[in-house]
């Protein structure tokens, strides 16, 4: 999902010269753009109705020589749109580190942020730009960045399963802990969308293995529902909590209810008890044996020979 938004423009512009230089900027028509900023009747800041000017287009776009030709004629590098994205914003989510390095040559700053909290450093996360971010916080950029949701340039990254982004924001201090508002930590979401390299790297740099969010649930837990056997396999590595958690629940009744045979068996074999009831009275086997009979899965058929 795309948290930022994309740059949606308005075709309502100040005036027709500067629906052209927009045009101009978006197509990376720097003959055109000189053109119309030298006859003296278009703004070099002209906006949209939404904010955007043509500096943000050339950015977004990746048309260093619009961008260099705008800057010069005196561009507003700092101008924010509606919401709040600037120039550098653009540039950095679309990964243009060549732009990025340019606007920060003449005065970028990293400090804006957009209406949910979004800032240069979180949109490069998002989206993976490794070589962007490195630039962003040689320039000063906050490797503790949050959206108003709480969620990090780490989490952000990690939901994205982009490894050696998560290395170079470890190693620049980022928490490997800090959870969004609702609960969810990095390692969390990390698991829930089956990064599972990911979740061996977050581990070894010490990612608390059964931190739960708001709903009680667990890495571990969301790994065995999804059935994503690579992460439950490094998971089971640190030892997380195989019994009930405190929403009533365990890993392995969230792996049966997900149907998925080896997430099943790699639980019982690491020592989750298959007769478990949780809060509503549920025993793990009594779900299991419909896919033991089955035959569903030999390593399921001898764990459960093995532990009921």
């Amino acid at each position: 999902m795309n948290r930022f938004g994309d740059l949606t423009m308005s075709f309502k512009k100040e005036t027709p010269l500067a629906n052209a230089a927009f045009w101009a900027a978006r197509k990376g028509n720097l003959a055109l753009l000189q053109l119309l900023l030298n006859s003296g009747r278009v703004d070099v800041d002209c906006k949209d109705s939404l904010g955007s000017t043509t500096l943000m287009v050339a950015s977004y776009y990746g048309h260093k020589e619009c961008v260099r030709e705008l800057v010069l004629q005196g561009a507003d590098i700092n101008l924010q749109r509606e919401s709040g994205a600037t120039a550098l914003f653009f540039a950095a989510q679309q990964g243009h580190n060549d732009i990025v390095k340019f606007l920060f040559e003449y005065g970028a700053s990293t400090e804006f942020k957009t209406k949910d909290g979004g800032t240069a450093l979180l949109a490069a996360c998002q989206y993976g730009h490794m070589r962007v971010v490195e630039t962003l916080l040689k320039h000063g950029a906050n490797v503790h960045d949050q959206l108003y949701d709480g969620a990090t340039s780490l989490f952000l990254a990690a939901q994205g399963g982009y490894l050696d982004l998560i290395r170079l924001l470890l190693s620049s201090g980022a928490k490997v802990n800090q959870p969004r508002q609702d609960g969810t930590a990095p390692l969390w979401i990390a698991s829930q969308m089956g990064h599972s390299e990911v979740v061996r790297v977050m581990l070894l740099r010490g990612a608390e293995r059964d931190a739960t969010r708001s709903d009680g649930t667990t890495a571990l837990l969301k790994a065995a529902n999804k059935g994503y056997s690579d992460v439950i396999e490094e998971l089971l590595k640190f030892s997380p909590t195989l019994g009930l958690l405190k929403n009533g629940t365990s890993a392995l009744h969230a792996a049966v209810l997900g149907g998925s045979a080896k997430a099943v068996a790699l639980l019982i074999e690491a020592g989750a008890d298959p007769l478990l009831r949780n809060k509503v009275v549920c025993f793990c086997f009594k779900i299991v044996r419909p896919l033991k009979l089955l035959g569903k899965s030999q390593s399921l058929n001898e764990s459960l020979r093995r532990n009921s």
